[in-house]
């Protein structure tokens, strides 16, 4: 079994920040990509931004020059770096992770989502 855990939601004022964390565990032979993901109530989840083992980065157009994705892959750790932060930035912040249990087996894995709330 594998577990995501987040950490660092919270609330934020307009123009504020915040860095958001999430630490995979269990059991694990690799992780060959993490990202995060968010969803606004009435509103389907999408994505904000996601990152390789290797370090290739894919964000939304609409959040680029706002938010930085990075990775630890020591500590199998993703990272999002959330800057300039908008009351439409508010949701609920899912991490993901493709990890591989073994050589030949992979599965996606969603922590429980942290929330983002920025006020006016």
């Amino acid at each position: 079994q594998v577990r995501l855990v987040e950490s660092g939601g919270g609330l934020v004022q307009a123009g504020g920040s915040l860095r958001l964390s999430c630490a995979a565990s269990g059991s694990i032979f690799r992780i060959n990509a993490m990202g995060w993901y968010r969803q606004a109530p009435g509103k389907q989840r999408e994505l904000v931004a996601t990152i390789t083992s290797d370090g290739s980065t894919n964000y939304a157009d609409s959040l680029k020059g706002r938010f930085t994705i990075s990775r630890d892959n020591a500590k199998n750790t993703v990272y999002l770096q959330m800057n300039s932060l908008k009351p439409e930035d508010t949701a609920v912040y899912y991490c993901n992770a493709y990890v591989l249990r073994t050589w030949y087996l992979g599965d996606d894995y969603w922590g429980q989502g942290t929330q983002v709330t920025v006020s006016s």
